[in-house]
């Protein structure tokens, strides 16, 4: 599987990872959401989506709250020239030191029900692209479901019917969400019907790499393995 194949769900799962320790340091170090909000100049429901991991907020959304909590350079260095060679024939250049390695090692909880939640959460989000995109789609799953619901009923007709009003209105964070709702939305969804066998596949395949853990970053190269 080459480096670009990897990203959906690679992307995903350290936002997941970032957002749950902003959540754990915010906590370890005593600010309620009120105080870090106000700090940071945003609203409780946008630090809550940056506790989660959600890609919505903006980069600088996540600097402020990392910086708050002692953690910001981490990202600084990253983003500094530091990480970059000097130019030729500078004192940066002709130094011996040896340049920062940053490795970042990303894998997920190895019980089967986080495995397959993120393995959702992911196809969600890809079949959301798809219909956003492609408007057909989305009337493509809206007779699915329909059909569905003319079956007769069922346990998971109250989901159905939440999931029309979803699909009618484009409220897709009700299911894109690390609520016990959004999960149970998930899991009674028409919407990953659209998604190619071969997108399915991909991502199915690099959820297995998750769980094995995947290493960003080489000791000797600094490119991703």
């Amino acid at each position: 599987m080459t480096n670009s194949e990897h990203m959906v769900v690679l992307e995903r799962q350290l936002l997941l990872q970032l957002g749950d320790r902003l959540k754990r340091l915010r906590k370890a170090q005593g600010i309620s959401t009120v105080d870090m909000a106000e700090r940071a100049g945003i609203s409780r429901t946008t630090l809550g989506a940056v506790e989660a991991g959600d890609p919505g907020p903006s980069i600088g959304t996540y600097l402020r709250v990392m910086s708050i909590l002692g953690i910001g350079g981490e990202l600084a260095l990253l983003a500094g020239d530091t990480l970059q060679p000097g130019p030729a024939g500078s004192a940066a250049a002709r130094s011996r030191r040896a340049r920062p390695v940053v490795q970042v090692r990303v894998s997920t909880d190895t019980s089967q029900h986080q495995l397959q939640d993120l393995q959702s959460l992911v196809l969600h989000e890809e079949a959301v692209r798809m219909v956003r995109a492609d408007p057909s789609l989305l009337h493509q799953v809206q007779k699915t479901l329909e059909r569905w619901l003319r079956a007769g009923p069922s346990r998971s007709s109250g989901l159905w019917k939440e999931w029309q009003d979803i699909l009618a209105h484009g409220r897709w964070r009700k299911a894109l969400g690390r609520t016990r709702r959004a999960q149970e939305l998930r899991q009674a969804s028409p919407l990953t019907t659209v998604l190619p066998d071969t997108m399915r596949k991909r991502i199915l395949a690099q959820v297995g790499d998750l769980k094995r853990g995947v290493t960003l970053g080489d000791v000797d190269s600094g490119e991703v393995p």
